[in-house]
């Protein structure tokens, strides 16, 4: 048998072996990031006064976003992206719970959150902790904060302004960029629920 032959049904049998694995993986709008060695379980305190762990929201998929309640435009537009994306899931918005976590606990206490974050969804958590807890969950995820002088006093705080998707199972499978248009949101959550 030539080479070239033998080379085609090989191909052939990789391709019916690949098929006989089960249903392809999801396609995604955002980036997947499904064998991503980065990010851990944390816990932070809520805006209900609580402290929560990522492990507590098994069974549903969870969206990660860092950001802070002084944010002049990324984080308030991502958050309403969110928010939209609930509704447009309708009853499944049930099963999406979204945290927020502040990079600037030094301005966003529980308190402060619970003014912010319900403004968007009810169901939407803001977390936050002391300075060091919240920069080694920041780092654990690779979001990088750095606070910026304000010309009119205080300060601003530059941020990575991506947002995270865990599947039921609490494993890290998307990365939706900034600006990332609520109905993909939807899609990408509808195809982790399954």
């Amino acid at each position: 048998m030539p080479l070239l032959v033998r080379l085609l049904l090989l191909v052939a049998l990789m391709t019916g072996l690949a098929a006989c694995n089960g249903a392809p993986p999801p396609a995604f709008k955002g980036t997947d990031i499904g064998g991503a060695s980065f990010g851990q379980p944390f816990t932070l305190t809520g805006h209900d006064g609580k402290r929560h762990s990522l492990d507590e929201f098994k069974g549903k998929v969870v969206a990660l976003f860092f950001g802070y309640t002084h944010c002049p435009d990324v984080c308030p537009t991502t958050m309403l992206e969110f928010a939209q994306a609930a509704k447009q899931l309708g009853a499944d918005g049930e099963r999406l719970q979204v945290l927020f976590v502040s990079v600037d606990p030094q301005r966003d206490t529980p308190a402060v959150l619970a003014g912010y974050i319900p403004h968007f969804d009810r169901r939407f958590l803001g977390l936050t902790g002391s300075e060091a807890e919240v920069a080694a969950v920041a780092g654990h995820f690779k979001v990088v904060a750095q606070r910026q002088p304000a010309a009119s006093g205080g300060y601003t705080v530059d941020h990575s302004a991506g947002s995270y998707l865990f599947d039921r199972d609490g494993k890290l499978r998307v990365y939706l960029p900034y600006a990332t248009p609520a109905s993909d949101i939807a899609h990408d959550v509808k195809a982790l629920l399954g």
